[in-house]
């Protein structure tokens, strides 16, 4: 099915990477089913994903972990590295397999477990299009106390958040938190708008790659 848009809300625009063809025909059907999402091509392995990236331009990337040649984590490593890189989904058939744990480190901005039910996946594929985080209040706090923070961001968290206005850093709490835009436009009285350009600013001064990141910055600070 085509997916619904206009010129103000374009289609979000996916990559499939799996090595399985049966998990990325039913991926495939299930977004291509979904309004507002198209799936622009599919790869079978982490050595296809840049030449897939420069034909396909997705915004968002379904990566599986586990593939013969190049793995998720380096495929993700690789794409995120890239300057105007697409958002990273982790696909993998563990909660908490360290791999994931190792993608989100290297930048990805979720993961999906693979029977997730569709309807999951179409919105958190949506989530992280709108650039927010696909992993709830529970498993961001879940990942956190299994996965360490980048390095610099390890060793100087309130160095770090010394950086960052009184309203921002009340976003980087939020954020924390597992709270989505919308949660903390209410909580905080400002627009969704202005909620992303926070957050937008705090990845920039923080010099973080995703929200999971900032999420793992407060809690080492003491402030979650």
């Amino acid at each position: 099915m085509a997916a619904v848009a206009d010129d103000l809300n374009p289609p979000v625009r996916v990559l499939i990477v799996d090595d399985d063809a049966l998990v990325r025909t039913g991926l495939s059907m299930i977004l291509g089913a979904a309004p507002e999402i198209t799936v622009v091509g599919e790869a079978a392995d982490g050595a296809e994903v840049a030449a897939a990236i420069e034909t396909h331009r997705p915004d968002v990337v379904l990566m599986d972990i586990r593939m013969p040649k190049v793995d998720g984590l380096a495929a993700t490593e690789a794409v995120r590295a890239r300057p105007d890189a697409p958002e990273v989904i982790v696909l993998t058939t563990f909660d908490l397999d360290e791999y994931v744990l190792r993608a989100l480190r290297a930048g990805a901005s979720g993961f999906l477990l693979k029977d997730t039910p569709p309807t999951e996946i179409i919105h958190a594929v949506r989530r992280v299009a709108s650039g927010e985080a696909t992993l709830s209040p529970t498993v961001t706090r879940q990942l956190i106390a299994h996965v360490a923070a980048p390095e610099p961001v390890r060793n100087r968290p309130q160095e770090l958040l010394e950086r960052l206005s009184e309203r921002e850093r009340e976003v980087a709490v939020a954020v924390g938190q597992g709270k989505s835009n919308a949660e903390i436009a209410t909580e905080l009285f400002m627009s969704v708008a202005t909620v992303k350009a926070h957050v937008s600013r705090l990845l920039t001064k923080l010099d973080l790659n995703n929200r999971v990141q900032i999420a793992i910055l407060v809690h080492d600070a003491g402030l979650v």
